[in-house]
C-alpha cells in the first residue's frame, strides 16, 4: 500500500477529483495549503507572494495502482497541454498499517 500526496493548483482540485472518482479511487482527503516552490513564489509590479494558494490530495491506494493514479494526476493536473511552474508535484511514500477508527478493522 501507499500514500500518493499530490499538491495542485486549486483551480484543478474539483477536476481531477472528479476525474479520479471516475476512476475508482473514491477515497481522498484534501487540504488546502500554502506554499512555494522553486520560482519562490510570484512577483506582481511591486508585491512578492510567497506563499501560493494550493490544494493537497492525499489518497492510499494499493501499490500495485501507483501508475495509474499516477498517470492521472499528471494528466489533470497540469495547467496547459505543455504544463508551467506551480502544477505541482506528486510525492508516494509506502504505507505501514491502516486501521478503521469506528471499527478498528486493519486494511483498507
Amino acid at each position: 500500500m501507499i500514500l500518493v500526496r499530490a499538491i495542485v493548483r486549486p483551480e484543478k482540485k474539483d477536476v481531477l477529483l472528479a476525474e479520479l472518482s471516475s476512476a475508482g479511487f473514491h477515497a481522498a482527503t484534501v487540504v488546502d495549503v500554502v506554499g512555494r516552490g522553486k520560482q519562490m513564489g510570484i512577483k506582481i509590479g511591486d508585491v512578492l507572494y510567497d506563499e501560493i494558494p494550493k490544494s493537497l490530495i492525499m489518497m492510499a491506494v494499493p501499490a500495485a495502482q501507483k501508475d495509474e493514479i499516477v498517470s492521472l494526476i499528471l494528466k489533470y493536473a497540469k495547467s496547459s497541454d505543455a504544463g508551467a511552474f506551480g502544477d505541482g508535484k506528486i510525492f508516494i511514500s509506502p504505507v505501514e498499517e491502516v486501521y478503521t477508527v469506528s471499527t478498528g478493522a486493519k486494511g483498507l
